[in-house]
């Protein structure tokens, strides 16, 4: 059974999970794998789940991973529909159990949309992460009444475990985002310095009159001060400036 796996190969799917946060560059890398996992421990013998994770994190884009293409088709539904099983769970922090999509009348569209890709029975279940950022396990199968009992226990079980490495790559993919956005900041303050004392020397003015005159080069260009303080410093012919940082 599904259930017994799970319970027996708990320590080394944590380990794995881990492992992989460790080794991946980004958290759509590990969300993929996770979705992998996802699948490989609640499929039994030719009973085939499929498997999707969403992840919603303030302003940014929802992030769909899977375990296989049609589970990816599948998943995007979930967010292209008004409502979902999926953002129901994620929104109430609950499980969302679909027996049967064919009696359900929550969510019309949605029902629709994946009957017509043969699925029948659908499962949906929140992470626990940290704020405002939301994931759900999103389990599909061809058959109606797949995610009953025991199965259904052994799939949140599994989502209480793996809980923990979600948070850490999404708190990983905060600080690699701020990080980013910091270095990006700090670069673009580089050219537009460089920019200025370029002006400075070039018209004998003061640092405050050379920033006046770069501000107003963009304005009348309709362009962002960075591209113009770009354009600025590339016209010397000694290619573009260069941001240093400590190792």
């Amino acid at each position: 059974m599904a259930g017994e796996s799970t319970a027996n190969t708990a320590p080394s799917i944590t380990d794995h999970l881990h492992e992989e946060l460790l080794n991946s560059t980004d958290v759509e890398e590990f969300l993929a794998e996770l979705a992998r996992v996802s699948a490989r421990t609640l499929c039994v013998p030719g009973d085939e789940v499929l498997c999707g994770i969403t992840l919603l994190r303030q302003r940014k884009a929802a992030t769909v991973a899977s375990s296989a293409d049609p589970a990816q088709v599948i998943s995007q539904l979930e967010y292209q529909s008004s409502d979902s099983p999926g953002i129901t769970a994620a929104e109430g922090h609950r499980t969302v159990h679909v027996p049967d999509l064919g009696d359900e009348d929550r969510w019309p569209g949605y029902s629709a949309a994946v009957l017509a890709h043969g699925v029948r029975s659908v499962l949906a279940i929140p992470f626990e992460l940290e704020g405002e950022t939301k994931a759900t396990l999103l389990l599909y199968s061809h058959r109606a009444g797949r995610f009953e009992g025991r199965i259904l226990e052994t799939a949140e079980d599994f989502v209480r475990q793996t809980s923990l490495a979600l948070r850490l790559a999404v708190r990983f993919a905060h600080y690699s985002d701020t990080a980013a956005h910091l270095r990006a900041t700090l670069e673009s303050r580089t050219v537009i310095d460089v920019a200025v004392g370029i002006i400075m020397a070039q018209n004998r003015c003061s640092q405050q009159a050379a920033f006046s005159l770069l501000k107003a080069a963009s304005s009348t260009r309709n362009s962002k001060l960075h591209t113009v303080a770009a354009a600025v410093v590339n016209a010397l012919g000694h290619g573009p400036a260069e941001t240093h940082y400590d190792e």
